[in-house]
């Protein structure tokens, strides 16, 4: 039986570009976003996979992301699920700032400690560690039983949302979670044994 999860990063958003601090706002994808989200469809397309189901954050970046994935695979009416769960980590007071400015006015060691801590959240906002609170209940309620049971599912969220959940898929500590980046639009396959174990891992870039 193959049990297979299928983990992407939105494709890269306005605010991406813009270099501003995004979390729960809502901004749309770039044209080179729509562009990554496209190409990600086309690579899980000649993979040969195909999806069950599909879980989503209630960000339109995601959404989007998302949908491009399914059209190009030609499953455009797929189930899929949206829930907040798996929204990006809330940045709090620094969503909407430039993370320029956010180093002038607050330093570059806070700001790095902010972004790149495992559990000092911003001011108001969320650490990665409280944004795993909600992301891996989540997964192990909802979106475990549909791998467990052998179908292929797909994620489409984000940079924190979904290295919460990698952490725990790969038993990694907060110092090693931290430091993996995640490039947007670039799928992350997994095949899990029936203990929801990792058994494999392929990363699709190029």
């Amino acid at each position: 039986m193959t049990r297979t999860l299928v983990l992407v990063r939105h494709g890269q958003s306005e605010w991406n570009l813009k270099n501003l601090f995004t979390g729960w706002r809502d901004p749309d994808l770039t044209e080179q976003g729509h562009a990554e989200a496209i190409s990600a469809g086309k690579k899980l397309k000649a993979a040969g996979l195909k999806f069950d189901i599909a879980f989503t954050s209630v960000l339109q970046r995601a959404q989007k992301t998302c949908q491009h994935i399914l059209d190009e695979m030609a499953q455009p009416k797929l189930e899929t699920i949206r829930d907040q769960a798996l929204n990006e980590r809330d940045y709090g007071d620094l969503s909407g700032l430039n993370k320029d400015d956010a180093r002038k006015k607050w330093g570059e060691d806070q700001v790095h400690i902010w972004r790149r801590s495992y559990d000092v959240p911003p001011p108001g906002g969320e650490s990665l560690r409280d944004t795993g609170a909600r992301v891996w209940p989540y997964y192990l309620h909802t979106i475990q039983p549909h791998v467990l049971r052998g179908e292929t599912v797909l994620v489409a969220a984000h940079g924190n949302s979904l290295r919460a959940l990698i952490m725990a898929l790969e038993g990694l500590s907060g110092e090693e979670i931290v430091k993996q980046e995640l490039a947007t639009g670039v799928p992350i396959i997994y095949q899990l044994n029936a203990d929801s174990t990792v058994a494999g891992k392929k990363v699709l870039e190029g």
